[in-house]
C-alpha cells in the first residue's frame, strides 16, 4: 500500500502518487509533477505549440488590422483591442518558451519564472484597458466604430473562444500551469472581444456609450485577478521546491 502525504494525491485514471505545487482552488493535473513521459505527451506538447503558433500568428494580424482600423475610424477601443493583442503575444512566448524544449523534467524553478511572466502579461492588460476605460468613462467619450472592425472583433471571439478551449485540454493532459495561464487570458480576449461588439452595438441601438468602456473596465479587473493568481501560484511552486531540495 501507498502512503501518501497530505500534499499529494493519486490520479484516478493514472494511479500515480504526486505533489500538488499548485494553491487551493486551482484544478489537478495528473501524472508525476515535472515528468512528461510517453509518446502521447510528445503528441500533446506538439500540438500546444502548434495552438500557441497559431495564437502568435493571428495576434499578430489582429494587432496590425484592428490599431489600423482604430486610427482609421479614431476608434479607441479598436486601438485598445490591438494593444491587448500585443500584451497576449508575449504571454504566448513565455508559453512557447516554456513548453519548446523537449525535456523530460521539467523544473520548477523555471514554470515559475514562466507563471511570473504570465502574471506582468496579465497585470499589463488590466492596465491598458483601465487606462482606456477610465478615460473614456471620465471624459464621456462616445465610442466611433468601424464595420469591419465589428465584424473582424466578432470573428475574433470564436476563434479566441475555440483556441482557449483547446489550450484548457492540453494543459490538463500535459500538466501546464503556465499554458493553462495563458488559456484563461486566451478566453479573456474573447469576452473582451464580444464586449466591444456588444458595447458598440448597445451604443448603436439604445445610445448607451458607457457599455463599452464600462465592459472593458470589468475584464480589466478580471485580468488583474489573474495576475495576482498567477503571481501567488509561482510563489506557492518557488517554495515547494526549496522545501522538497528541488
Amino acid at each position: 500500500m501507498i502512503h501518501l502525504s497530505s500534499a499529494e494525491k493519486i490520479c484516478p485514471a493514472q494511479d500515480v502518487p504526486r505533489t500538488d505545487p499548485f494553491p487551493a482552488g486551482r484544478p489537478w493535473f495528473c501524472g508525476k509533477i515535472g515528468v512528461m513521459t510517453g509518446p502521447q505527451q510528445s503528441r500533446n506538447r506538439d500540438a500546444a505549440l502548434r495552438l500557441e503558433y497559431a495564437t502568435i500568428a493571428w495576434n499578430l494580424g489582429e494587432a496590425v488590422l484592428t490599431i489600423g482600423l482604430g486610427v482609421i475610424a479614431a476608434s479607441l477601443a479598436l486601438i485598445g483591442f490591438g494593444a491587448d493583442s500585443v500584451v497576449e503575444i508575449f504571454a504566448s512566448v513565455v508559453v512557447v518558451w516554456h513548453l519548446f524544449p523537449h525535456r523530460e523534467v521539467e523544473i520548477p524553478r523555471r514554470t515559475a519564472l514562466a507563471l511570473r511572466l504570465v502574471a506582468a502579461a496579465f497585470a499589463g492588460l488590466a492596465i491598458v484597458l483601465a487606462v482606456l476605460s477610465i478615460r473614456d468613462l471620465i471624459s464621456g467619450r462616445h465610442p466611433d466604430h468601424s464595420p469591419l472592425g465589428i465584424a473582424y472583433l466578432a470573428i475574433t471571439a470564436v476563434v479566441m473562444f475555440g483556441l482557449a478551449a483547446a489550450k484548457r485540454k492540453l494543459a490538463t493532459a500535459l500538466g501546464s500551469a503556465p499554458l493553462r495561464s495563458e488559456a484563461d487570458m486566451t478566453f479573456l480576449d474573447g469576452i473582451l472581444a464580444s464586449a466591444t461588439v456588444l458595447g458598440l452595438a448597445l451604443y448603436a441601438t439604445m445610445g448607451w456609450w458607457w457599455a463599452d468602456p464600462a465592459a472593458a473596465l470589468v475584464v480589466a479587473a478580471a485580468a488583474a485577478n489573474e495576475a495576482r493568481e498567477n503571481w501567488e501560484e509561482a510563489s506557492d511552486l518557488l517554495e515547494g521546491a526549496l522545501a522538497g531540495g528541488a
